[in-house]
């Protein structure tokens, strides 16, 4: 079983929606002040670097 290029990005996409996840869930849960701000948008950021590469799949 290769690896081609569309698993390594449909692979990517995957950790990085877990580790956006995590970063908003620590932004929600563990920091009260301004840090969890900061968390949550380092998130949401993970996400679009996401969504980009979901959308690369099939065209690189």
């Amino acid at each position: 079983m290769g690896m081609n290029k569309n698993t390594v990005l449909a692979w990517a996409t995957f950790i990085m929606i877990l580790v956006g996840l995590g970063l908003i869930a620590l932004g929600a849960f563990r920091y009260d002040d301004v840090a969890g701000w900061g968390f949550a948008s380092v998130g949401i950021g993970f996400f679009a670097i996401a969504w980009v590469f979901n959308a690369l799949k099939g065209r690189v």
